[in-house]
């Protein structure tokens, strides 16, 4: 399994560019990918192939009237770790005995 942060923003359409992360969010929340949303860009969970697959459509969603795209992706591959996107996070917590700001 591998968590997959990753953040995709037009170029040349604005400061602000929050219609087209909401048109890559509907597409992720769409995809049934575990996911958490985060200031910086979204962090996915899965199978390698299934997680590269939604990145790909919100690529492709994006190009259709963006005609400049940055991407940004970060994996964290750990072999048969499942639940990450919540066990990182309680791991943390349990060490420092308090909940974290998520």
């Amino acid at each position: 399994m591998v968590l997959l942060e990753f953040s995709m923003s037009p170029l040349g359409k604005g400061e602000s560019v929050g219609k087209y992360v909401a048109r890559s969010l509907d597409i992720i929340d769409k995809s049934g990918v575990p996911y958490r949303l985060n200031p910086m860009g979204t962090v996915l969970e899965g199978e390698w192939d299934e997680v590269f697959d939604v990145v790909k459509r919100c690529y492709e969603r994006m190009r259709k009237d963006c005609p400049r795209i940055s991407v940004g992706i970060k994996v964290d591959y750990r072999k048969g770790a499942k639940g990450r996107l919540d066990s990182k996070i309680a791991s943390v917590e349990r060490r420092l005995k308090r909940k974290v700001k998520t």
